[in-house]
């Protein structure tokens, strides 16, 4: 479907919270280094501070994300994003946004994660979108919902009950500030990849499902990746 993939298997809650605001505090650093550190002037670091506060990142720790990115105080870092693309086992199309603040160190660190795939331009196979997440609240009418709020397209997310919106990359600030008013909560929203020609689970045999799922999940596990998005449909 285009959407983020969620790999298969979670580590331990502590672990994977920890690992979720690493991704967090990244995504906000460089929103606020290239927009500026005021979230009501820039709707990317807006989506990020909304995100972590749904995830319950404390204050402090958020605060401290907006300095150091906007490049207020000694300990300002500055990340850049990176974009790898390739297959998975099997054919299957990926793309790879990551957050660094050493390219050198994660373009080998790529290159071990696709051993078992293939690094290889994919883009064209890909759409550049917005999208926003979103649940239906006292039976709202999710394609009505999505009309109104102008957004291209919906489908079912990776989580039961959540709804992927597609928009225009322009439009996905609108679209997620629309929602709301037409009975749907928004969970997440963000910049990402939907896939043209995905490939179907169905067609993979069992072992073959698994080798996919195991490449995605080495993906995820480095912590330099923010992304990952796969062409692949149930």
């Amino acid at each position: 479907m285009g959407a983020q993939w969620k790999a298969k298997g979670k580590a331990l809650v502590a672990d994977a919270k920890g690992k979720l605001f690493g991704k967090l505090v990244k995504e906000i650093m460089v929103a606020a280094r290239l927009g500026g550190g005021d979230p009501a002037a820039n709707s990317r670091l807006r989506m990020a501070v909304e995100a972590a506060r749904k995830a319950s990142m404390p204050k402090d720790t958020l605060d401290r994300a907006i300095k150091k990115g906007a490049g207020v105080g000694a300990d300002a870092v500055n990340y850049s994003s990176v974009l790898f693309e390739g297959y998975a086992p099997h054919r299957v199309p990926v793309m790879v946004e990551c957050l660094t603040d050493n390219p050198n160190r994660t373009a080998p660190n790529m290159r071990v994660c696709f051993r078992k795939g293939q690094m290889s331009a994919v883009a064209w196979d890909f759409d550049h979108v917005g999208m926003v997440e979103g649940e239906a609240e006292n039976g709202a009418d999710v394609e009505m919902a999505a009309i109104e709020a102008g957004a291209q397209d919906f489908e079912p997310g990776d989580d039961e009950g959540v709804t992927l919106f597609i928009t225009d990359i322009a439009d996905l600030d609108a679209v997620s500030k629309a929602l709301p008013a037409q009975g749907i909560k928004v969970v997440s929203v963000k910049l990402g990849y939907k896939a043209k020609n995905p490939v179907s689970m169905a067609s993979l045999s069992a072992e073959q499902q698994e080798e996919v799922q195991d490449f995605l999940a080495g993906l995820e596990n480095d912590d330099d990746v923010q992304h990952v998005f796969v062409g692949l449909v149930d």
